[in-house]
């Protein structure tokens, strides 16, 4: 009593046997010389790429530095805070000049705004901190 099929096992993937199996790929169609993507064109020495974006980063950062600085130098009791956005100021405006200077940039305004805003945050807490010791000093 044996029960033996004659034959191959039937193939689990095979469409006709189970329909629930993955299609066969449909045959590559034949290759011809010139078929495809064209070749890429030549490129020659000094050649022009694309252009490069200006680098307007540390202008901008000076000139909100600058102008935070010296709305915090107006406001007497934020005197810390305008002298050291003052010289946050100071050094990305001369940073950003020299970009702008090497053509890497394109906002000197803002660098030269940031720069100038900076510097008189600086001065103003100075001036206030003169001024108060003079009124000490007339008064006793």
């Amino acid at each position: 009593m044996s029960s033996s099929m004659p034959g191959p096992p039937p193939d689990p993937y095979d469409p006709q046997a189970n329909p629930y199996a993955t299609p066969a790929p449909p045959a590559q169609p034949p290759q011809y010389p010139g078929a495809g993507y064209p070749a890429a064109p030549p490129v020659y020495p000094g050649a022009a790429g694309m252009p490069t974006q200006p680098n307007n980063g540390m202008g901008t950062a000076a000139l909100v530095c600058g102008i935070v600085g010296l709305v915090c130098g107006i406001t007497y009791v934020l005197w810390v805070f305008a002298v050291i956005l003052g010289v946050l100021a100071i050094t990305f405006g001369a940073i950003g000049k020299g970009k702008v200077g090497r053509g890497q940039a394109n906002n000197g305004g803002s660098a030269t705004a940031g720069l100038v805003c900076g510097i008189i945050g600086m001065v103003l807490p100075v001036i206030y901190i003169l001024a108060v010791d003079a009124a000490l000093d007339s008064i006793f």
